[in-house]
């Protein structure tokens, strides 16, 4: 692997074997189950090296490379393109945050507290990161692929095809007060980065051991609900 990049084979290994199941746990050895293996082994790796380097640095090859592969083609024989790869990592990640919000979003049904609403579009990602454990790179790569424009585009289609997303909106746009559509849109931007910058900082800081303003993922969620329901409540200043 080039040092160029500072792309290390050995991080997708050690992040792959983390994940795998114990030594009491079943192994097939067929090809299928060869390839899923491979499968996944490539999700790790690649979500790992686009969170620390960036979408557009990391090729498909070193990808491939560093996740052991003798096959430079691997990616693109698994998932064809790097976009493709690209929406594989977050599929892989959106089942469990959906069926969070699913959940919650029962429990609030008819609720007239915005609070409630925001904790629905907050929460399900912040328990999710909760569950990964450290270190992870899923804030970091959400963050990597938001501030590029190709990539940024697909994970809006992947959000615009999530109903309970569109639910918890609909929920907390209900509650509101009336906003002229260029603030609204403005602040939906505001919150969207506040998510996911902070929860990429809260990330890279447990990986790197460093001091945190909030102990747990359940009150990082807390500050972030707060700061989201004042910045909805917040006064509109008149606009030449």
């Amino acid at each position: 692997m080039s040092s160029r990049t500072g792309l290390s084979p050995s991080g997708g290994h050690d992040e792959y074997r983390r994940q795998q199941p114990g030594p009491g746990a079943r192994v097939s050895s067929g090809k299928s189950d060869r390839g899923s293996e491979t499968r996944e082994l490539l999700l790790v790796t690649a979500e790992r090296l686009f969170a620390e380097h960036g979408v557009e640095v990391v090729s498909n090859r070193q990808v491939s490379e560093a996740a052991g592969q003798s096959n430079n083609f691997a990616v693109g024989y698994h998932f064809g393109s790097k976009e493709e790869l690209v929406v594989a990592i977050v599929r892989r990640h959106s089942e469990s945050i959906e069926r969070r919000r699913i959940d919650m979003l029962a429990q609030v049904t008819g609720s007239p507290d915005l609070r409630d609403w925001v904790s629905c579009l907050v929460r399900p990602t912040t328990e999710h990161l909760a569950s990964l454990g450290s270190p992870s790179w899923y804030a970091r790569f959400i963050t990597q692929v938001t501030t590029h424009p190709s990539y940024r585009k697909l994970l809006v289609d992947e959000a615009y095809a999530s109903r309970s997303l569109q639910q918890g909106l609909e929920g907390m746009f209900r509650l509101i007060p009336r906003l002229p559509e260029d603030v609204k849109q403005e602040r939906n931007d505001m919150g969207r980065l506040m998510v996911v910058h902070l929860c990429a900082e809260r990330e890279r800081a447990l990986q790197e051991g460093t001091v945190l303003p909030h102990s747990t993922w359940e009150s990082t969620a807390a500050g972030l609900v707060d700061a989201l329901v004042g910045l909805w409540l917040a006064p509109v200043t008149a606009r030449r």
